[in-house]
C-alpha cells in the first residue's frame, strides 16, 4: 500500500470507535422494538395519528372557553372537570386492563374519543356555543382515558421484549413529542385563520387512521389468574404501590412538579404580552420541542441505572425553567425556558416509565398503570386550578408562575430528603425482582384457568 493511503475499511473501523462516533451512538434513539414488534409498529402508528389531532383539540378547547369568557379561573376548571372523573375511573380502567383483552379496551377508548370530538364539531357549528358542553366533554374525555389509558400503558410489556422497554418508552415519548410539537402549532395557525369547527373536524378525521390500525393488533389476552375487577383488586394494587419506594417517589415528585410547575392554564394571557393569539401555539409546541430533542438524544437513558436520581434532578430542573419562563419579557426567551422545562420532563418521563415498565409484574401492571396515570394526571390538572388562582391574586399571573416554579423546586428537595431509598434506587435490581415475582405469580396461579398464550413480542 502506497504511504499516505489508508486501507478504506481501516478507515470505517478507525471511524467507529472514533469517540465522537462512539457518543453519537450511545445517544441516538434505538428504533428496535419497531423492527421487531407488528404490532408495537401499529400501536405507535395508530397513537401516533390520533395523539396528533387530540393536541389540536388539546390547545383549540381552552382557547375556546377563554374566547367565550375571557376568564382565567373558567379556563382552570377545565381541570377540575377533567379531574373528578380521572380520579374514579383511573381505578376501574386499572382494573379492567389486568383482567380483560387490553387491545379490546384501548380500541374501545378511541371509539369514545371519536364521538365526543363529534359532540364539540357539532357545538362549533352552533350560532351560540354552550359553555357547558365543553365541561361535559372535557369530563367525558377524562373518564374515558381513565379506562383505556391502563390499557394502553400495559401493552408495552406485553408487546416487546423485556430489554426492549427503554427503547419503546423512548420510542412512545417521540411519538408523544412529534403530535406536542405538531398538534399545538397547527392548531394555533388553524385557530387564527379558520372556524373551530374546521379545527374539530381535523381532529375527527384522525381518528379513521387510528381505528384501522387498532382492529389489525392482535389480542393481548390478561396474565394466568387474572384478578376480578372489584374494591378488592384496586385495594390490592394500591398496597403494592405503597410497599414500593421507588414507585412512591416517581408518583409524588411528579406530582409536585406538575401541581406546581403547570402554568399552561395562563398560556393565553402569556400569549397576548407576547405577541398576540398567533403565539399561543408556539407557547404550547416549546416543550414539545424541548421532549423531542431529549427523545432524540436519550440513547444514554440504557446505560444509566440510578433512576430515581434521574427523576430527581429534571424534576428540580423543571422547576428552575418555569421560573425562567415566568420572568421572560421576550418571545425567543420564554419559548427558550419553555423548550428546556419540556427536555427536562422528558428525561423525568423516560426514567419514571422505565422503572415502571421494568419492575411491575404483569399481573398488576394494569392497576398500577391507573395510579401512574393519577400520579401525571392530577398534578397537571390541579396545577391549571391552582395557576387560574393565583394569578386572579395581586401576584397575576407572572406572579403565578414564578412563585409556582419556586415552589416545586423545593418540593422536589424536600421528597428527595425524606424518600433516601428512590435515591438509591438501582434498575437492574428492579428487573430482577419483576422477573421473580412474574414466575411467582405463576407458579401459584390456580391450575383451573387456562388463558390464551400471550403474544410474541417479536410478531
Amino acid at each position: 500500500m502506497r504511504p499516505g493511503r489508508e486501507n478504506p475499511s481501516t478507515a470505517r473501523l478507525t471511524l467507529g470507535h472514533h469517540p465522537p462516533v462512539r457518543l453519537l451512538r450511545r445517544l441516538a434513539l434505538d428504533l428496535t422494538p419497531l423492527r421487531t414488534s407488528r404490532d408495537f409498529r401499529l400501536v405507535f402508528a395508530a397513537a401516533g395519528v390520533s395523539g396528533f389531532g387530540s393536541f389540536i383539540t388539546y390547545v383549540t378547547l381552552p382557547y375556546q372557553v377563554y374566547q367565550l369568557t375571557g376568564d382565567p379561573l373558567l379556563v382552570g376548571l377545565l381541570g377540575v372537570c377533567e379531574l373528578v372523573p380521572l380520579l374514579l375511573m383511573a381505578f376501574v380502567g386499572g382494573a379492567l386492563a389486568d383482567y380483560l383483552d387490553r387491545r379490546r379496551l384501548v380500541l374501545g377508548g378511541e371509539i369514545g374519543f371519536t364521538l365526543l370530538c363529534g359532540v364539540l364539531l357539532v357545538n362549533s357549528l352552533s350560532a351560540s356555543p354552550h359553555l357547558w358542553l365543553l365541561y361535559v366533554v372535557a369530563a367525558a374525555t377524562a373518564a374515558l382515558d381513565g379506562v383505556q389509558r391502563p390499557a394502553m400503558e400495559g401493552l408495552t410489556p406485553r408487546i416487546v421484549a423485556p430489554d426492549q422497554i427503554p427503547a419503546a418508552g423512548a420510542l412512545n415519548s417521540l411519538r408523544m413529542d412529534v403530535a406536542q410539537l405538531g398538534g399545538p402549532a397547527v392548531a394555533g395557525v388553524l385557530i387564527a385563520s379558520v372556524d373551530l369547527a374546521w379545527v374539530y373536524a381535523i381532529d375527527l378525521a384522525t381518528f379513521a387512521f387510528s381505528l384501522a390500525c387498532l382492529t389489525l393488533v392482535r389480542a393481548v389476552p390478561p396474565p394466568p389468574a387474572a384478578d376480578r375487577p372489584s374494591l378488592r383488586s384496586v385495594v390490592t394494587g394500591l398496597r403494592y404501590a405503597r410497599s414500593r419506594p421507588e414507585l412512591l417517589g416517581t408518583y409524588l415528585v411528579d406530582i409536585n412538579a406538575m401541581f406546581f410547575g403547570m402554568p399552561q392554564a395562563l398560556y393565553p394571557f402569556m400569549a397576548e404580552k407576547l405577541g398576540g393569539p398567533a403565539v399561543l401555539g408556539l407557547l404550547y409546541a416549546a416543550p414539545a420541542a424541548g421532549s423531542l430533542l431529549a427523545t432524540v438524544s436519550s440513547g444514554w437513558v440504557k446505560h444509566v441505572h440510578r433512576h430515581g436520581l434521574m427523576v430527581v434532578l429534571a424534576a428540580g430542573a423543571w422547576g428552575l425553567a418555569v421560573v425562567g419562563f415566568g420572568l421572560s419579557g421576550w418571545l425567543w426567551l420564554a419559548l427558550l425556558f419553555l423548550v428546556l422545562a419540556g427536555a427536562a420532563d422528558m428525561v423525568s418521563g423516560l426514567f419514571r416509565m422505565t422503572i415502571w415498565n421494568q419492575t411491575i409484574p404483569d399481573h398488576l401492571r394494569g392497576r398500577l398503570a391507573g395510579i401512574e396515570m393519577l400520579s401525571y394526571s392530577t398534578g397537571p390538572l390541579l396545577g391549571q386550578l391552582r395557576s387560574g388562582l393565583v394569578a386572579r391574586t395581586p401576584l397575576g399571573v407572572t406572579g403565578s408562575i414564578v412563585s409556582g416554579g419556586v415552589l416545586c423546586v423545593l418540593g422536589t428537595i424536600a421528597l428527595a430528603a425524606a424518600l433516601p431509598a428512590f435515591l438509591r434506587y438501582d434498575g437492574r435490581d428492579g428487573l430482577a425482582r419483576k422477573q421473580a415475582e412474574d414466575a411467582a405469580w405463576s407458579a401459584t396461579a390456580p391450575t383451573r384457568v387456562t388463558p390464551d398464550p400471550a403474544p410474541d413480542p417479536a410478531r
